[in-house]
């Protein structure tokens, strides 16, 4: 699988995302100011609730901005069994059910799935307790994380 073809659809999905963002911004935006959306007493809190939307989008939008700056940036690597798995592994993990997962590192703000044919890659950041997990593993390896309470378990099969 080609990582550069992988970040090309991490970006337009990303640029998607932000285009429906940015027109929610607009959106909530425009109902904040609409002059029916004046507060008449203290109790009319459409027009308030409107601007908080608003921001919150915008904050959204700014979020997947900043992400979209970093996947532009991003350069993934090739594997290096001396250095494990690094930002820009794309890496098969089976886990405890006998399934094969596919999860390709990358940098902030492009938590997704893509779906590739009948295939699914699951894009995760080093931040993320499943990143953080995979750094430094090899081929082999055995990863656990908890979450909830719940132990999980993979084995790495492979990385590239």
């Amino acid at each position: 699988m080609d990582k550069s073809w992988l970040q090309q659809q991490v970006l337009e999905r990303l640029a998607a995302d932000l285009l429906q963002v940015e027109q929610a911004v607009s959106v909530a935006h425009e109902a904040a100011t609409h002059e029916e959306n004046i507060a008449e007493n203290k109790y009319d809190t459409l027009g308030l609730e409107a601007a908080y939307l608003a921001t919150g989008q915008a904050r959204r939008a700014e979020a997947i901005r900043q992400a979209l700056v970093q996947w532009r940036l991003f350069r993934p690597q090739p594997y290096s069994a001396s250095q494990g798995i690094q930002l820009g592994a794309l890496v098969c993990l089976l886990g405890a059910d006998e399934k094969q997962q596919q999860i390709f590192l990358g940098p902030e703000g492009g938590n997704m799935k893509l779906l590739i044919g009948a295939e699914t890659i699951q894009v995760i950041s080093s931040q993320a307790p499943l990143g953080k997990a995979l750094l430094g593993k090899a081929e082999g390896d055995e990863v656990t994380l908890e979450v909830a309470q719940v132990k999980q378990q993979w084995e790495v099969l492979s990385v590239t």
